[in-house]
């Protein structure tokens, strides 16, 4: 009795190591929460195709050309896009390695940008993780930016209301809180395209900007109206989403049919200085794959960065 309790010890330590673990491991992934929903949340009904995309063992990382306005330039640089599900705690709003009934499934997005303004060079990171089984807001969103001046840092949970946290090198900013009422989240729309875009809300609406836009302008986290439409293609459709008072215009092109991948996006943003100036922000695939990277940490891995276009 006691080698087979330290089989089974050891077991389940091999399948909680790692830098995600839900992927890992499909009888730990809890895909309908047992915690009550909230009156906002419904049901959503996942399909089999989906469990088996998404819950193979894999993460799915694509990289992109990107040009990327900054300064009132446009910086050629690239950027990175790894969605993966993993178990995540509802009441903590942590990836969790611990079994548990209330562990909810979430589709997490790491999303990365990396170019140079002149000298320095620019690093950005934004995390999103949203509910697989239920129709509520993005449960966390994350976002830092890392250049040569300083870092800064926001995070936006979903508790009661949504409860926001900024860190910042600047004066005046440093840091702060906020609270704001639940609405739309312009970062939560990727993860919603790619469980369901049949859920990408349209019409007239209020949505806060993206955090990375937010860190970038210096504002205020609060919610902007905004009027957003989807069109559909041969082989795309085009989820457009405008600001009239922030002239902020964003378009995300994703593919028809299940899983819904991302092909490009662009931003079109008023210029800080110049009203009259708008500048393109755009980003187009290099190369999709789908493995478990954080298997791939070894030197001998190093060539699928070359797979991938980053190096």
């Amino acid at each position: 009795m006691g080698g087979f309790r330290f089989i089974f010890i050891f077991i389940l330590l091999l399948v909680l190591d790692g830098c995600n673990s839900s992927e890992e491991k499909k009888s730990l992934s809890t895909i309908l929460p047992k915690n009550t929903l909230s009156k906002t949340e419904n049901p959503r009904n996942i399909s089999q195709e989906f469990k088996d995309y998404w819950f193979s063992g894999n993460a799915e990382i694509t990289s992109y050309h990107l040009k990327q306005e900054r300064y009132n330039e446009i910086r050629e640089g690239t950027a990175v896009t790894i969605f993966v599900t993993e178990d995540f705690s509802p009441d903590a709003q942590v990836k969790t390695n611990q079994i548990s009934e209330k562990n909810i499934s979430v589709l997490k997005l790491n999303f990365t940008k990396n170019f140079n303004t002149g000298i320095y060079p620019y690093s950005i990171m934004n995390s999103i993780f949203s509910p697989i089984s239920t129709t509520g807001h993005a449960i966390k969103l994350s976002n830092s930016v890392q250049e040569w001046c300083g870092q800064v840092y926001i995070q936006l949970n979903n508790k009661k209301e949504f409860e926001i946290q900024e860190h910042s090198y600047f004066e005046g900013e440093g840091d702060q809180k906020f609270i704001l009422p639940k609405t739309w989240l312009e970062d939560e729309l990727w993860n919603i395209i790619r469980i369901n875009p049949e859920g990408l809300p349209t019409g007239d609406l209020k949505v806060i900007p993206s955090l990375e836009y937010i860190r970038f302008r210096h504002i205020e986290p609060k919610e902007h109206n905004a009027f957003a439409n989807l069109k559909q293609g041969d082989s795309l459709t085009v989820y457009t989403l405008n600001y009239p008072d922030l002239q902020r215009q964003l378009k995300l092109f994703f593919k028809n049919n299940f899983p819904y991948e991302i092909e490009k996006w662009e931003e079109l943003n008023g210029s800080v200085k110049n009203d009259t100036l708008r500048l393109l922000t755009t980003a187009t695939k290099i190369k999709r794959m789908k493995l478990d990277y954080w298997n791939k940490n070894r030197n001998e891995y190093a060539s699928l960065r070359d797979s991938l276009g980053l190096n």
